[in-house]
């Protein structure tokens, strides 16, 4: 199983990301978010990571313009469109920044899977999150789960990647009921809001490899 580790805002959780054996880092640059980085402290936490693990840009309804700052200071592998992003918006960033884009897909019950189905024919991987309720201020990282058996037996032609609510202690039922081999985790690694805790974030990869 894979894992990503998303919203690390710090050198130091950022290291315990690594040594724990992340295969995904995730830097978040939006500003109403907990974990919200400015370019100058992504550019160092993005230089510090070694190749093979694939640096991540969590941004939300990002301009060309938003993006050409990013991507100009900071090294990363993937753009994550975790804003309400059409198919259209998701081919347009793709063609002209040339990195591979992860969109993410809020699910609250079955109407929304068919959402699904249009962003796995053109994006290159697709989270499955938790949709926020209507009054929160964040896209994701909510601690919010949906109910995993809305995906029992879902299979899409792109890689996906399952997130919302995970935690170490319900990490494996999570995969047991969707099949997902991929985890995203941001909320359920902190000890308060935007606070990752390297052991937690040992604790989530190390359930994830079946060390637990």
């Amino acid at each position: 199983m894979r894992v990503k580790i998303c919203g690390l805002t710090t050198l130091d959780t950022l290291s315990g990301a690594i040594n724990a054996g992340a295969a995904y880092v995730g830097f978040v640059f939006y500003e109403k978010s907990p974990r919200h980085l400015s370019i100058e402290k992504a550019s160092q936490m993005a230089k510090a990571v070694p190749e093979g693990i694939c640096k991540t840009a969590l941004v939300v309804d990002p301009t060309d313009n938003d993006l050409d700052l990013l991507l100009d200071k900071i090294p990363v592998d993937m753009i994550q469109l975790h804003g309400h992003e059409s198919a259209e918006r998701v081919s347009e960033v793709k063609d002209k920044f040339g990195l591979p884009v992860m969109k993410a897909v809020g699910i609250s019950d079955e109407s929304d899977l068919i959402h699904l189905n249009e962003y796995s024919r053109i994006s290159d991987q697709i989270l499955v999150d938790a949709k926020p309720s209507k009054n929160s201020i964040l896209p994701g990282g909510n601690g919010l789960s949906f109910d995993w058996r809305l995906l029992a037996g879902r299979r899409w032609a792109t890689p996906w990647m399952l997130a919302g609510g995970l935690n170490p202690d319900n990490l494996i039922e999570a995969a047991k009921l969707t099949g997902a081999t991929q985890f995203d985790v941001s909320s359920g690694v902190e000890t308060s809001s935007g606070v990752k805790d390297i052991k937690l974030i040992s604790d989530f990869i190390q359930a994830a490899n079946g060390e637990l």
